[in-house]
């Protein structure tokens, strides 16, 4: 999912300076292994948070896109991936500049996995690159999915395996050709090696697969909605499935029976992880949070930055318009003093031709700014959807097929937005 993305570009400041939370869906999280959590959203952030997840220590923006994907590595060492096609390795205290960038792909980096000294990441681009963290060895560009690759995992024999939107799930012996282990019919977006050569797939349809190295597959319906992250427990017991329904569901993974379904606010969850010791849950997702839960007994242990943010709907509007944008306010703020978010904010909208608001990066399509958003061409947007009236934009694709829910959703704008 590609959203409209901020243009400034900030340098690291210390949390205490700047609001630690998302202004945009929390796309990715990763643990080390001293409890530290990092979390990168579709606002550019990387937030990295204490091992006790009571505060923030550090807010980086770098990425000149959406953070997709985070991973832990030896020695305290975070790897962040983004929409820009990079990937950027971070010291334990970052700075403004990463340790190290690896360049090469050509589209968003939306997926990452280490293991023993290597980094695999799988991008857009359709490919999917292994790179040696010591610099001795070539990259290995693996190319052979139709389309996009949404996920990449080390299994335990150390063989890289993809997964894509082609609907393969492809396994890449090193000097052969690869091989395809299943194919699914329908776009892959999450990947996840388990013990004994077992791969655990999420897929379009809310199933939940796991592959043996023999080609058995055991599934389950795990969301009614699409997974797009998966993470397994320390020991490799339990799984985690989290999906665009807004419940993460967590499973045995030996008899692939159901644990605990985690209810969260009833927005898409978009990303999870465990803790070290096994005993609680991250999630993030779309109301910017990332939160914590209790593996043992699936219940809430409150959000990792304290209280909520501020109602983003002013009060004293259209109600059903109010309710209505609420969709879009995880991404878009009403007024031009909200801090950075993940979409550019809406203030005086309505005139204002596409891809001038200054400061912010726009698509290559909405840069062109040849609409004038009024009353008409809003409503062509959420009625067409904007793959069709903006091609090429990075918006999410999204209608309002209720016409008096988006006759309500334009009142509400053009009062909030003036």
């Amino acid at each position: 999912m590609r959203i409209l993305l901020l243009a400034l570009l900030l340098s690291l400041t210390p949390a205490a300076a700047q609001v630690a939370v998302h202004g945009g869906p929390v796309r990715a999280l990763a643990v080390a292994a001293d409890g530290t959590l990092a979390s990168g959203g579709f606002d550019q952030a990387m937030i990295l948070w204490q091992p006790d997840a009571a505060q923030a220590r550090a807010v980086v923006r770098w990425h000149q896109g959406a953070v997709n994907a985070l991973a832990a590595l030896p020695g305290g060492i975070f790897a962040s991936s983004g929409e820009d096609g990079q990937v950027a390795l971070w010291p334990p205290a970052p700075g403004a500049q990463p340790l190290r960038v690896l360049v090469g792909h050509d589209g968003p980096v939306a997926g990452l996995a280490v293991q023993s000294g290597r980094l695999a990441s799988a991008s857009w681009d359709g490919t999917a690159r292994v790179w040696d963290l010591a610099g001795g060895a070539p990259v290995r560009v693996l190319e052979g999915h139709q389309g996009q690759v949404n996920a990449v995992a080390f299994r335990s024999d150390g063989l890289v395996a993809t997964a894509g939107f082609d609907g393969m799930l492809r396994l890449w012996p090193e000097g052969q050709a690869p091989l395809t282990l299943a194919e699914f019919g329908l776009p892959l977006n999450a990947l996840l090696a388990l013990p004994e050569g077992v791969l655990a797939l999420g897929g379009a349809d809310g199933m939940l697969r796991l592959v043996a190295p023999d080609g058995g597959l055991r599934e389950v319906q795990a969301s009614p909605r699409p997974i797009v992250a998966l993470a397994a427990s320390p020991d490799g017991t339990a799984l985690a499935a989290a999906g665009l329904g807004g419940s993460v569901t967590v499973w045995e993974v030996a008899a692939l029976r159901l644990r605990h379904t985690l209810e969260g606010p009833g927005l898409p969850v978009w990303s999870v992880a465990w803790a070290p010791d096994g005993r609680s849950l991250f999630t993030g997702g779309t109301d910017r949070r990332v939160r914590r839960w209790n593996a043992a007994t699936g219940r809430p242990m409150g959000p990792v930055e304290g209280p909520p943010p501020a109602d983003p709907v002013p009060a004293g509007l259209h109600p059903e318009g109010a309710r209505v944008f609420r969709a879009c306010a995880a991404c878009h703020a009403l007024t031009a003093e909200s801090g950075p978010m993940a979409g550019p904010h809406l203030h005086e909208l309505f005139g204002r031709r596409m891809g001038t608001l200054p400061g912010y990066a726009y698509s290559d399509r909405l840069a062109q700014g040849d609409i004038v958003w009024t009353r008409e061409t809003v409503a062509d947007l959420f009625t067409r959807g904007p793959d069709q009236v903006t091609p090429g934009t990075r918006m999410p694709v999204q209608t309002v097929g209720n016409a008096e829910e988006l006759a309500a959703l334009l009142d509400f704008l053009e009062a909030a937005t003036r």
